[in-house]
């Protein structure tokens, strides 16, 4: 009997989402470290070090990980993956064996570096689903059909556009612009706007909190005066954040159209009948859906706990993990393969 345990990891820009066989999804945290730069020792990680985020004294620094869904600092991420691979096996000498999501538009070199991290902070071995994959997955979609689905994971740093078919992605693109960009959108508004200057947290709580209120309802917003530095309270309306992610809403949306215009037309039509499926956290962005839905001019439905539906996705592969180690050793094969000919032509 194996005594190993497996876990599923969804390792995103904004938030690390852990899932056990038993249990479900036992870990939902940011993906903030916390570091002292005198010792570069980590202090913090996740919920508690997301609420230093902005509050630290010069020493103490704060940091996500991650950037648009890619590792921007590998020993803040060895770390991190420790703190939460720990917190979901607890203390065992047997090392479990994890599956990790990742963009589908990251490079071999990417990669390798998510697989490592996770060696060194703990796993047995690593394997590696596409996070477009993992949402159809988790969404309930039957990946091994012949017909074609679409797939928009719309995360913290990127937005993963796919189309998928008999359990492979035909065609899709990774774009930088996802949940961050809209939080950013909303604090450039309100500056230019408003006169007021408010935090990441701030910008991440406005663009959460609109959706669930009315049109003539606001949200109370604390910041500081653009011209004379002091503390100020306003009122945001669904109006201001509907205009201030317009830009960011419509790039996702060209995103989109333009995954469909490479979509071989035989899947094109399978999609007018299946429709379109948003995955991930951004699915819950004010207007996200309505938009894509007008430029593709195919009917956009949102996943049941998109938030979620990824680690689900990839609990769901846990059973399936030799087929990924397979399927991956024969992509490296094949990309060794076209390596090794383009250097013959080269010689000749």
């Amino acid at each position: 009997m194996n005594f190993r345990k497996r876990i599923a990891i969804d390792l995103g820009t904004t938030s690390v989402l852990v899932f056990t066989r038993k249990d479900g999804v036992i870990i939902n945290e940011p993906s903030v470290v916390a570091v002292d730069k005198f010792t570069n020792s980590v202090i913090a990680v996740g919920e508690e070090a997301s609420k230093m985020l902005g509050r630290t004294p010069g020493n103490i620094i704060a940091v996500r990980p991650l950037k648009e869904g890619v590792i921007n600092d590998y020993v803040s991420t060895e770390q991190m993956l420790k703190y939460f691979i720990k917190n979901a096996v607890g203390n065992t000498i047997i090392r479990p064996n994890v599956i990790i999501c990742v963009p589908s538009g990251a490079t071999q070199v990417q990669k390798r570096a998510v697989k490592q991290a996770g060696l060194k902070a703990g796993a047995n071995e690593v394997y590696l689903i596409e996070e477009p994959l993992a949402a159809a997955i988790g969404a309930g979609i039957e990946i091994g059909e012949t017909e074609g689905n679409l797939i928009i994971d719309i995360g913290g740093g990127t937005t993963d556009i796919a189309v998928i078919s008999r359990g492979g992605i035909v065609v899709s693109d990774s774009i930088r612009f996802a949940g961050d960009s809209c939080d950013e959108a909303i604090m450039k508004y309100i500056r230019e706007n408003k006169n007021l200057i408010i935090g990441e947290k701030t910008a991440e709580r406005i663009k959460k909190e609109i959706v669930k209120i009315s049109d003539e309802d606001g949200i109370n917003v604390k910041g500081r005066n653009l011209f004379s530095g002091l503390p100020q309270e306003i009122i945001v309306y669904k109006e201001d954040i509907e205009i201030a992610l317009s830009k960011v809403i419509e790039e996702i949306a060209n995103g989109v159209q333009r995954v469909l215009s490479t979509t071989p037309p035989e899947l094109v039509s399978d999609l007018y009948e299946n429709g379109a499926l948003l995955a991930g956290g951004g699915a819950l962005i004010l207007g996200i859906r309505e938009k894509i839905e007008e430029k593709i001019k195919i009917s956009v439905s949102i996943a049941d706990s998109p938030v979620t539906a990824i680690v689900r996705g990839v609990g769901k592969s846990l059973n399936w993990m030799n087929q990924l180690s397979k399927i991956e050793s024969s992509e490296l094969e094949l990309t060794r393969k076209l390596l090794e000919n383009k250097e013959s032509l080269r010689r000749y």
